[in-house]
């Protein structure tokens, strides 16, 4: 049995995804930053991929969307099959 390593994650894809939502809704940094709890900081410096955030940063903008964490993380696997997706 040849074990392969893990596709790596895509988070160009995942930033892109993020600038797209908040777009689609209208909200500027400072609003985003408002129903997050995050800072505009942090959201500028995720969308320019200068950092990629943690898992509670992106929980709190989970939350900020009202969608599921699993929807606003699912770009990290664009490009190849997600995780249990291959039988």
């Amino acid at each position: 049995m040849t074990i392969l390593p893990p596709p790596e994650p895509d988070p160009t894809a995942l930033r892109l995804f993020l600038a797209r939502l908040r777009a689609q809704r209208g909200w500027s940094y400072d609003e985003l930053a408002a129903r997050s709890g995050l800072s505009r900081r942090t959201l500028i410096e995720i969308e320019q991929g200068r950092t990629i955030g943690t898992l509670a940063t992106w929980h709190a903008l989970a939350h900020a969307f009202h969608v599921p964490l699993g929807e606003l993380l699912g770009p990290l696997c664009e490009g190849h099959a997600s995780p249990g997706s291959e039988g």
